[in-house]
C-alpha cells in the first residue's frame, strides 16, 4: 500500500522545468554548418549507421530560423567568422552549439592569422568535442552530454553570454 494507489489517474508528478527540458532534449533540432574535414564525420553520425534519428535529429536544417543547436565542424576562417555569428544570431532562443574538432575549438594545427583559434571567440560553445577529425561516436556522445545539460537547465532566463569579437564591428 503505496502512495501510487491514493492518486487518481491523470495526474503527473513533476515539475513544468522537467517536461520542458525534457521536450527541449527530446527535439533538438541541428543547424549543420560543416566547413571541413570534420563535416564528413558529422555526415556519417546522421547516416543509417550511427542513426541520430533515434535522438529526434534525422535532418539537419538547412535554416537557422527553425535550428536549435548549432554543430560546427572544422576550422573558422576570418571571412567566415561574420556569417558563423550572423547564423547563430538568427536562431531562435533557446539555442546551443558543440564545436566539433580540434579547429572548431582551438583552431588545431593552423596557428595562423587567417582562422580563428576557436569558434568561442565569436559565440558561445556548450560542448567542446575534441579530435582531428572526431568519429561519429564522439559526436553521439557530446550530443548526449548536451542532453544532460538541458536537463539541468532552469527556466530562469538563461544568462546571455559576454563573448565579445574585435573581428566584428558593429556600428
Amino acid at each position: 500500500m503505496g502512495l501510487e494507489e491514493h492518486i487518481p489517474d491523470g495526474i503527473f508528478l513533476t515539475t513544468v522545468e522537467k517536461v520542458v527540458n525534457w521536450s527541449r532534449k527530446s527535439s533538438m533540432w541541428p543547424l549543420g554548418f560543416g566547413l571541413a574535414c570534420c563535416a564528413i564525420e558529422m555526415i556519417c553520425a546522421f547516416a543509417s549507421r550511427f542513426d541520430l534519428a533515434r535522438f529526434g535529429m534525422e535532418v539537419t536544417r538547412a535554416s537557422p530560423r527553425q535550428a536549435d543547436l548549432m554543430i560546427v565542424s572544422g576550422r573558422v576562417s576570418r571571412k567566415m567568422a561574420p556569417v558563423v555569428k550572423l547564423l547563430y544570431d538568427q536562431m531562435p532562443e533557446p539555442k546551443w552549439v558543440i564545436a566539433m574538432g580540434a579547429c572548431a575549438s582551438t583552431g588545431g594545427v593552423f596557428n595562423n592569422y587567417a582562422l580563428l583559434q576557436g569558434v568561442d571567440k565569436i559565440i558561445p560553445v556548450d560542448i567542446y568535442i575534441p579530435g582531428c577529425p572526431p568519429r561519429p561516436e564522439q559526436l553521439i556522445e557530446g550530443i548526449m552530454k548536451l542532453h544532460e545539460k538541458v536537463m539541468k537547465e532552469s527556466l530562469k532566463k538563461r544568462p546571455q553570454s559576454t563573448v565579445g569579437s574585435p573581428l566584428l564591428k558593429t556600428d
